[in-house]
C-alpha cells in the first residue's frame, strides 16, 4: 500500500461529521451571514427574497401539476404551505384559517440550528408562503412574528389574505399575482 493510500484510508475512517444536508445548511448560513455583515441585514434579506420568490414560483407549480389544476384553493394553499415545509423537515401546522389569513406555527426551521442569528434566511418562508398564496388567491401580506432565527422557541407566520388587514404593528411583506 502506498503512503498515499494509507492516508486516504486514515482520513475516510475519521469521525468528521460531515455529510450534504448538514453541508449545504452550513452553506446557506455563511452566505446569509456574510450577506448579512456585508451589506446589512435589510439588503441580505432583499437578495434572499429574490431566490425564495423564484423557488416558490417553482413550488407553485408542482404543487398546481400534481393536483392537475390551474388554482389552488385557500384550504390547499394551507395545505400545501404545510406540506412543503414537511418535506424539508420543518414542523409547521394552520393554527388559524379564515378568509382573512392563516397563521401557521412552527417548531423545526427546516434550516435547523443554522438559521440562529441569521433573520434574513427567514424570507425564504416569508417569499415562498407570500408567492404562492397570491398567485392562487391574488393577494398575500407575510409577516414574520415570531422566529427562531431571532431566537423565539418557535415560529408564528401570519398570511394575510386582504390588503387592508391590520398586522398589529408587525412589519410585512406584500405579494401581488403576476
Amino acid at each position: 500500500m502506498t503512503e498515499t493510500n494509507h492516508v486516504d484510508a486514515t482520513v475516510s475512517a475519521l469521525d468528521v461529521p460531515l455529510e450534504r444536508d448538514g453541508f449545504m445548511r452550513n452553506l446557506i448560513r455563511e452566505l446569509a451571514g456574510t450577506l448579512q455583515d456585508v451589506v446589512g441585514l435589510d439588503e441580505a434579506a432583499g437578495y434572499i427574497s429574490v431566490v425564495g420568490h423564484r423557488v416558490g414560483d417553482q413550488i407553485n407549480q408542482e404543487y398546481k401539476s400534481a393536483l392537475r389544476i390551474e388554482r389552488l384553493s385557500r384550504a390547499q394553499v394551507a395545505a400545501a404551505l404545510v406540506d412543503l415545509k414537511r418535506r424539508i423537515q420543518g414542523s409547521f401546522y394552520v393554527i388559524e384559517e379564515n378568509a382573512q389569513k392563516i397563521v401557521f406555527g412552527n417548531r423545526d426551521c427546516p434550516f435547523g440550528d443554522k438559521v440562529r442569528d441569521r433573520p434574513a434566511m427567514c424570507m425564504m418562508t416569508s417569499n415562498v408562503f407570500g408567492v404562492i398564496a397570491a398567485e392562487n388567491l391574488g393577494y398575500a401580506k407575510v409577516t414574520l412574528e415570531k422566529t427562531i432565527a431571532q431566537g423565539h422557541g418557535e415560529c408564528r407566520v401570519v398570511v394575510y389574505l386582504q390588503p387592508e388587514a391590520d398586522t398589529g404593528g408587525f412589519a410585512a411583506r406584500e405579494y401581488f399575482e403576476s
